[in-house]
């Protein structure tokens, strides 16, 4: 079954946002409030149609363009109330807003936090991310993170530092596998297999409610717009995002879901079950507080792993496989489901 958002039903979704500026906007992940050591800046673009990124960089010179780039791909630059690419041209009267942190702590800062390693060599590293842990510094969290983790083991086990490159993201409250360059090369090489849709990426979601159909497809655009919450959403005027579904257990009033992005839109695949009408369970943003079956469930974070991923090697060409097995957390809620072969549901 391929389910697609139809127009009335993006139309009818809670807060949707039809002002979207229609230029190309960029996925970013959620942030805070932002602290009291921010920086604003607000500006008024005139008729020469520079970049974006080479507006802020005149006007701001004591910022690098490494900082600026990296503020405009965190969603801290907006043109118009809305992110929106590096390379966009701007128009006359276009108003360009930028939050920056007065100095910056290195989000490479080795830190010694364990690590759950699955596989390691001179290209690359890749790891078992739990659930809470961010992947990389944001502005509101300059520690604590994946990356100052890794920066810390390469210091530790080769002596030299190594800037980790990431090449995905998970969300904090999302587990699993997750793979990191340790090379620009092996970065480029990985990169580009991610960008060309050559990586196989399975997830594993228990959610809300009985799913009808043994597999299915959705097909339903995701947008991103500062004026609503949760800022990303199903919307018409989003970008293109499909996901592939199995149904691997039904339980009570629950479905173990296998999941398959076809795309890698923010917070796809938490919006996609919602949209289909079966949350995932434990996702506070996305989920339903009132679910049938749900007061049963008491989860610290969302029932979402990502459990293989599947690419060719940067040196030798093969394809491999890493698999993560799942959390103790959602072990213990499947038992408690009633689920059965746990050991073959990865």
């Amino acid at each position: 079954m391929c389910w697609t958002a139809p127009q009335t039903a993006l139309e009818s979704l809670p807060k949707m946002a039809t002002n979207i500026d229609p230029r190309e906007s960029i996925e970013l992940s959620e942030t805070a409030e932002p602290p009291p050591d921010l920086q604003t800046f607000e500006f008024e673009a005139g008729a020469e149609q520079e970049r974006f990124d080479e507006f802020l960089a005149q006007r701001l010179p004591q910022f690098s363009q490494t900082r600026i780039r990296r503020a405009i791909a965190e969603g801290d630059a907006l043109v118009n109330g809305v992110a929106a690419a590096k390379g966009l041209r701007l128009n006359a009267g276009d108003r360009v807003s930028l939050v920056i942190a007065a100095s910056e702590r290195s989000s490479a800062t080795p830190e010694p936090i364990a690590l759950d390693v699955l596989y390691e060599d001179t290209d690359l590293i890749v790891v078992n991310k739990p659930a809470g842990l961010l992947v990389h510094p944001s502005r509101t969290e300059k520690s604590g993170t994946l990356t100052n983790a890794l920066t810390y083991h390469f210091l530790q086990t080769s002596g030299a530092p190594i800037r980790p490159g990431l090449l995905h993201r998970l969300d904090r409250d999302t587990s699993g596998v997750v793979a990191v360059a340790k090379t620009d090369r092996a970065h480029r090489i990985i990169a580009k297999a991610f960008r060309q849709r050559r990586v196989a990426k399975r997830y594993l979601a228990l959610v809300n409610g009985l799913v009808a159909d043994n597999d299915g497809e959705i097909d339903a655009p995701i947008g991103r717009n500062a004026e609503t919450w949760p800022r990303w959403q199903v919307m018409s005027a989003g970008r293109p995002a499909q996901t592939r579904y199995t149904v691997r257990q039904r339980f009570a009033v629950h479905t173990l879901l296998e999941l398959e992005p076809l795309t890698g839109r923010t917070h796809q695949l938490r919006l996609h079950c919602a949209a289909l009408g079966h949350p995932i369970t434990g996702d506070c943003v996305y989920g339903s507080k009132t679910e049938d079956g749900a007061e049963q469930l008491v989860c610290s974070s969302q029932l979402l792993h990502a459990y293989r991923l599947t690419f060719r090697h940067p040196s030798t060409g093969q394809e491999i496989t890493f698999t993560a097995p799942l959390p103790a957390a959602m072990i213990e809620v499947l038992e408690r489901l009633g689920a059965k072969d746990l050991g073959l549901a990865i």
